[in-house]
């Protein structure tokens, strides 16, 4: 047969043709690895409130090590912390984030009016857009010497408060709102619910910019007899001061949803889109939701909140959906807008 004459050219070809193979997958494999250890690396700013320092520390090195066994891809992520309002000042007036992790709705519908966040971004991950929860809490100090135990006990004349501004931390306004929400359960009235919000705030003896500063003005400052905080930082300082603390869980307090977006402008221009939305889809992994409940934030994944039950109190909440508020964009006219109730009542 003809073939026959020429089975060692085919032969030889075949074996070019294997060898060649070799060679590509060979090169590619280096390419790779050339890449890899050139220390190229994709950096990400995550602009976030004050008590997520210890979260998010944890969680950019799990991302980290995600990321680059899925992509082959190094990934540096800087997050930035302050008041969650200010925070939001700062995208607004430039601050290239390409992610923002920010303490309520509002302060990224805020960035969302600019245009550098479109208008669906609530829509696009679980919870609208809202991973983990937390709740308002006391603080007080060992031995609770005012016998704080509920709301009514934040009134009495000899109690001294430290919580941060509504206008510029947005967990000083879950805090504001929390209040607000026991008055209206006990009283039915909106002019008594504000009547006792006045009387809470007039024993603020000190209305930090933010929930970490009100912590340190408390903590390390020694100022004030209760802490009005989150849930999270609360138990973050009874882990950072054994037996210094107590927590007091009052009768009725609001379920706080902090929320995260991608800058879409932001992550056009840097060509970081399809990292930072790798970075927030993550936050719903298990992994990730495992370490929100270890940094003391309540998990919206219910495996891991029952996992982890023991570390979070079942409590009475009300949400910002409640007919008393009306969501955030009625809450927030009402409340905190210039000249609402907030600045009507803290005329200081």
């Amino acid at each position: 047969m003809w073939w026959q004459k020429y089975k060692w050219w085919w032969r030889l070809g075949l074996i070019v043709l294997v060898l060649g193979a070799y060679v590509c997958l060979y090169q590619w494999r280096l390419a790779q690895a050339t890449a890899s250890s050139s220390g190229a690396t994709v950096t990400l700013t995550n602009v976030s409130y004050d008590s997520t320092r210890e979260f998010y520390q944890a969680y950019n090195q799990n991302f980290q090590r995600y990321w680059q066994k899925r992509s082959g891809e190094k990934v540096a992520v800087a997050v930035s912390n302050g008041g969650s309002g200010k925070q939001a000042n700062t995208v607004i007036e430039g601050n290239q984030a390409d992610i923002v992790t920010l303490a309520l709705a509002p302060d990224i519908t805020s960035i969302q009016a600019t245009g550098l966040i479109k208008s669906n971004w609530q829509q696009r991950y679980p919870d609208h857009s809202a991973p983990y929860t937390s709740t308002v809490v006391f603080l007080v100090r060992k031995g609770n010497p005012q016998q704080v135990k509920d709301w009514p006990d934040l009134v009495r004349p000899a109690v001294n408060i430290v919580t941060p501004n509504p206008k510029t931390s947005g967990g000083a306004r879950w805090n504001y709102l929390a209040a607000w929400a026991y008055a209206m359960k006990q009283f039915n009235s909106p002019a008594k619910a504000r009547h006792f919000v006045q009387q809470l705030y007039r024993n603020v003896a000190v209305l930090d910019s933010g929930a970490r500063d009100a912590t340190t003005t408390f903590v390390e400052n020694g100022q004030g007899n209760v802490l009005l905080t989150w849930e999270n930082e609360a138990k973050l300082v009874c882990q950072q001061h054994p037996g210094q603390y107590e927590i007091i869980t009052p009768s009725i307090s609001i379920k706080a949803e902090p929320s995260v977006a991608v800058v879409d402008s932001v992550v056009a221009q840097r060509g970081t889109k399809k990292v930072a939305q790798a970075y927030i889809q993550h936050l719903y992994s298990t992994a990730a939701q495992k370490l929100i409940a270890q940094n003391f934030y309540r998990p919206t994944d219910q495996k891991v909140a029952q996992q982890y039950q023991q570390r979070f109190p079942a409590l009475k909440l009300v949400t910002i959906d409640d007919p008393m508020f009306g969501g955030w964009a009625k809450a927030q006219k009402q409340h905190f807008a210039s000249g609402g109730i907030f600045d009507q009542i803290y005329g200081r």
